[in-house]
């Protein structure tokens, strides 16, 4: 029996046709994540896709990539091979730079700015964590991270800090309001706990006790070793 014979048997036990299994995997491949409470076709993909979790996992084992299934987020993360994992052991494999994203030196900062005050939100509890375990902050809260922790500004027009805050919303990172304005200082966004999934606690300290480079550095030089924020560590590989 060949491998895709052996994938059509599993798919019929479950009723599922081939088509939308490649709908899933390029999903994965392109995004590198599938939240159910996104929007109603990736609630159908990520639904789809608990039914066919087994064939997922096999699937993108065979090619050296791991799946991770977050029962509690209700999500599906994908982590290429040689990815740091928070919580998982190494996978021994070396990492392909051709699979890591290119990442911005913004988008790393405000990652690990958003971690910093997910962690806050998790140690303080009340009206900031929601039942989802999401935690809620102000975009001055924000840029006032950035500032205080990584000695970081945001990027200086509202053009490139919109672009900033839809490259976080596209990677599952935090989810906005659809009325949200940055000129509001009282609209929320929120963090989501897909933060963990990609930046660790050691990732975190490192950012932290490191001095940042200028803003002009650029992390697309070197995806291996991005701007000083990370030292040697990347959040680029753990993002498809």
């Amino acid at each position: 029996m060949t491998l895709i014979e052996a994938l059509h048997e599993q798919l019929a036990l479950h009723n599922l046709a081939l088509e939308r299994f490649r709908e899933i995997v390029s999903r994965l491949f392109a995004a590198g994540i599938v939240m159910r409470e996104e929007d109603g076709v990736e609630q159908r993909l990520y639904d789809d896709a608990r039914r066919i979790e087994a064939c997922l996992h096999d699937y993108f084992q065979l090619a050296g990539f791991r799946l991770e299934h977050n029962l509690k987020g209700e999500f599906f993360r994908l982590y290429a091979p040689g990815a740091e994992v928070p919580g998982m052991p190494e996978d021994g494999l070396e990492p392909v730079p051709g699979l890591r994203a290119r990442l911005s030196p913004d988008f790393v900062a405000a990652a690990l700015a958003l971690r910093f005050q997910y962690q806050q939100g998790l140690s303080e509890g009340g009206n900031r964590l929601t039942d989802s375990g999401e935690v809620l902050t102000r975009f001055e809260e924000l840029s006032a991270t950035l500032q205080t922790q990584l000695k970081r500004a945001l990027p200086p027009t509202n053009i490139e800090r919109q672009r900033l805050l839809n490259d976080l919303k596209r990677h599952r990172l935090i989810r906005l309001a659809a009325n949200f304005s940055m000129d509001d200082e009282d609209a929320l966004l929120a963090i989501r706990p897909t933060i963990l999934g990609i930046i660790s606690d050691d990732m975190l300290e490192a950012a932290l006790e490191t001095d940042p480079l200028p803003a002009a550095e650029s992390a697309d030089e070197d995806v291996a070793s991005p701007q000083a924020l990370l030292k040697e560590e990347s959040i680029e590989g753990n993002i498809e």
